[in-house]
């Protein structure tokens, strides 16, 4: 039986329409919602009597906006929530869905009757205490004397919401512990990656003899793990592998650069020809070698989506399961250790060839937005089935 069409008002510190931010997520969230889910209304951004504050933080400094602004929206969460909350009384609306911004759903008051939805690849604290976090240096300083209320409000925002959507078991299981969230209201919905769905790929071969390629995508080399790629890829030329090392999205330090590394500093995905060049580059790659600490990683899903193996650290929420879509090597683990897991496939083709189709299989059954947005619709429409059987037994 056809479901109903769910109608859904979709809340974010910044719009899905532009494709551009949260580094593609927002908006593919936002289209999954409307292919799969229902009628999609995108809430305003600006932040009522304080839009002159959120203007200000806007034309400052990225380091700076990036920090002060949710901040200063949970600061001023009930004077921002006004235009949203009066929208959400006569909008008629099932669902209020959250993306990324915890604070742009602090202090709004939900109708009774409406679904509250929410997801995110981290939360501020989490991320902030975990091994993710700490891995990075922290830039505002002064922003411990407010981790325990930004905890705070985190908090009473999480509890207030019927359905927490995550995308990895490490946020899933995190989120549930820290905060008190109940499992049944916690669920593990994995992302997809910042592509559109590719063709299946052509086998791949790894042999001795042959050149091994190595990929790294990301605009920052250090937090990627560029310099362990780089020694990776050294290590392998030390054993007498030609290895060769191509870059996507930032530029190597001069020490971490030779003639056997590629770069592609930017490529824009929304033009073809360097569309392109980016789909050459995880079909002609080997591995993609990225040691990264990060609480998700959309490269992951696109290099599965290309039946490209991946090598990380078991760090984080990074979307790789060890032998099917790559290996996560432990914390800790050196280029060495990365250039020894590469040699062995190199005497076991047959079992890269594997690994190479259980990536692609991963990302048709898991690592694509289709499989997230049905499997957020589904879980949307028994949330809603569920307010209303509440409602129809409190008014029998």
């Amino acid at each position: 039986m056809a479901r109903d069409t769910l109608r859904i008002a979709y809340l974010c510190d910044m719009s899905p329409l532009d494709r551009n931010l949260y580094s593609g997520g927002n908006a593919r969230i936002f289209d999954a919602l409307r292919t799969h889910a229902g009628e999609v209304t995108v809430l305003p951004q600006t932040w009522a009597g304080a839009e002159p504050l959120r203007r200000l933080i806007h034309a400052m400094p990225e380091r700076v906006n990036l920090r002060a602004r949710w901040r200063a929206h949970y600061a001023l969460r009930h004077v921002i929530a006004r235009p949203i909350e009066a929208e959400l009384r006569r909008g008629g609306y099932d669902v209020l869905f959250g993306a990324y911004a915890l604070h742009a759903l602090a202090g709004v008051r939900v109708p009774s009757d409406m679904v509250t939805a929410f997801t995110s690849d981290a939360t501020q604290t989490v991320y902030r205490e975990s091994e993710v976090g700490q891995a990075h240096e922290r830039v505002f300083k002064l922003g411990r004397f407010l981790d325990d209320w930004v905890e705070r409000q985190e908090r009473a925002a999480l509890v207030r919401a019927d359905l927490l959507l995550w995308p990895s078991e490490w946020l899933q299981k995190a989120v549930e512990t820290r905060y008190g969230i109940a499992p049944d209201r916690s669920r593990l919905v994995p992302w997809g990656g910042n592509i559109a769905d590719p063709p299946p790929p052509a086998p791949r071969s790894l042999r001795r003899g042959e050149p091994v390629r190595l990929l790294v995508i990301g605009r920052d080399w250090w937090a990627k793990g560029g310099p362990v790629a780089f020694d990776t890829m050294m290590a392998l030329r030390d054993a007498g592998v030609d290895a060769q090392l191509t870059v996507i999205g930032c530029v190597p330090p001069e020490n971490n650069f030779n003639h056997f590394v590629t770069v592609h500093p930017q490529l824009n995905k929304a033009v073809p020809e360097e569309q392109a060049i980016f789909d050459r580059a995880l079909a002609e790659a080997h591995f993609m070698v990225m040691p990264s600490f990060e609480s998700y990683g959309f490269a992951f899903c696109e290099a599965a989506a290309h039946g490209l193996p991946a090598l990380c650290l078991r760090v984080g929420g990074v979307p790789v399961r060890d032998g099917i879509t790559g290996h996560a090597l432990p914390p800790g683990a050196e280029a060495a250790d990365f250039a020894r897991n590469i040699l062995s496939y190199l005497d076991a083709p047959d079992s890269y060839a594997r690994l190479s189709r259980a990536a692609r299989a991963e990302y048709e059954a898991r690592l694509n937005w289709d499989a997230w947005g049905r499997r957020t619709a589904t879980l949307l429409h028994e949330a809603v089935a569920r307010k209303r059987d509440a409602r129809a037994a409190r008014s029998a």
